[in-house]
């Protein structure tokens, strides 16, 4: 019985997170980017003429500010850029703090 009891509260558990988890993305892709501060192309990039795509997850304040980031995926010559870059960005106002993921580009020169 106690064993049926732990799963009942880990399954609760694991659907309440998934909710939530959910309740903070649904809006993101609404959210209009109003501030997108272009990356800075690494010097490194430019002579080795790397280019492509850095993803990155945002998550949003409620006022539109960047809270956080975390790369997702992409060149490492170029997500330090990339991040620098997103974490400038605004977005438009929200009733809450969202997610996202955005992709920030690099056309080598």
């Amino acid at each position: 019985m106690r064993r049926i009891s732990i799963w009942l509260v880990a399954i609760v558990v694991c659907l309440a997170m998934a909710t939530t988890i959910a309740a903070q993305t649904r809006g993101a892709l609404n959210r209009k980017i109003i501030t997108k501060v272009a990356p800075v192309y690494p010097e490194l990039a430019k002579h080795m003429s790397i280019g492509g795509t850095v993803k990155v997850e945002v998550v949003i304040r409620p006022n539109g500010s960047v809270k956080s980031t975390r790369i997702v995926g992409g060149n490492p010559v170029l997500i330090d850029s990339a991040k620098e870059a997103v974490l400038k960005w605004k977005f438009a106002p929200s009733s809450e703090e969202t997610s996202e993921v955005v992709e920030v580009s690099f056309e080598s020169r």
